[in-house]
């Protein structure tokens, strides 16, 4: 079993806490050259080969498998006083406040005044508060994405009651939340890249708590 970041946005940290997410798409990379095909997913080495018209393999590495984990990362903030100490020079104990939950006071210190907004990329591993098992690994185009699995990354349908409008579906969600995290990075909806489609079980602790 292996343990790795990953990092997710304010919106999906909320739906995550929900349980209206259980599935999360990630580029691969390198993305395979046009006629490449029949992508081999090889657990033991947590690889994805393509095999060319004329035989030859390319091997691109994805951050899990089946059975490893996720600990997630998000937008935080520590004590005002620990401003300038570095996250990891912080003790484990500290109190964090999570972005995502919006302004709730601390529950032993009701004035508490949070610090300065942390990216997520920051977070240490002791911070975590979530914990995400893979139960299923696919690698895919983006646009082979269903409905269901639309719904599944957390985003939801938009029923119009406006004559002459239409309906936004689970699918057009998605591809507006992809857009906006993707898009300039060259891995738009439009570029249909090959992604990791990952299957998760949600667990409201950290993965140091999890595993004990």
């Amino acid at each position: 079993m292996t343990d790795r970041p990953i990092l997710f946005s304010g919106p999906m940290i909320r739906a995550l806490l929900d349980g209206r997410k259980t599935q999360t798409r990630r580029v691969l990379k390198p993305q395979p050259q046009d006629g490449w095909h029949s992508p081999q997913i090889s657990k033991a080495l947590r690889l994805v080969s393509w095999i060319s018209g004329e035989g030859y393999v390319q091997d691109c590495r994805v951050a899990a498998h089946i059975g490893d984990r996720f600990w997630v990362r998000e937008h935080w903030r520590a004590w005002t006083f620990l401003d300038h100490t570095k996250p990891s020079l912080m003790k484990p104990t500290e109190f964090v406040k999570y972005e995502a939950d919006g302004q709730q006071s601390h529950p032993v210190h009701p004035r508490f005044v949070p610090g300065r907004h942390r990216q997520g990329m920051h977070m240490p591993r002791w911070a975590s508060r979530l914990t995400l098992t893979v139960t299923d690994l696919r690698v895919e185009r983006l646009q082979d994405i269903s409905e269901a699995d639309a719904e599944a990354e957390g985003v939801g349908s938009v029923e119009s009651h406006m004559p002459g409008t239409k309906s936004v579906t689970c699918v057009q969600s998605f591809q507006k939340l992809w857009d906006g995290l993707n898009a300039n990075r060259g891995f738009g909806w439009q570029v249909n890249p090959w992604v990791a489609a990952y299957t998760f079980t949600v667990h409201p602790q950290n993965s140091d708590a999890e595993a004990g």
